[in-house]
């Protein structure tokens, strides 16, 4: 499975026309223990860079977004009684909300994993 990534520190995995959508690693790292995970509505039309999610940690809020545009197809529910998931398993139990893609030259525009690696390198 590939991902991208924005210079927001969102990650993308795409399956056929839906992506995943999550925060990572680095992201949760420079958040510190998340306490507080707000996932968009199903059914939600969002465009790129539109806002998709709100985490809050012991150290700040900060706004998730969308990297793609599309309609939210389902939620990670289990964010509100365990926003831990998201320190523990960015990259897996930890995602936020999954995507039906509209326009996939978006996908384009984001980093794969070495571009993204190069760019939190130079933060």
């Amino acid at each position: 499975m590939s991902m991208k990534y924005t210079k927001d520190h969102e990650w993308v995995s795409v399956d056929g026309d839906v992506a995943t959508v999550g925060i990572s690693d680095y992201a949760q790292q420079q958040l510190g223990d998340v306490v507080f995970v707000e996932v968009p509505e199903v059914g939600a039309d969002l465009g790129q860079g539109d806002e998709l999610a709100v985490v809050e940690s012991v150290k700040a809020a900060s706004e998730v977004y969308a990297p793609i545009t599309g309609e939210i197809v389902d939620v990670n529910a289990d964010l509100e009684g365990e926003p831990s998931l998201v320190n523990e398993d960015a990259f897996g139990k930890g995602w936020f909300a999954k995507i039906k893609i509209s326009d996939s030259a978006q996908l384009e525009e984001l980093m794969d994993e070495d571009a993204y690696k190069s760019f939190i390198e130079g933060l």
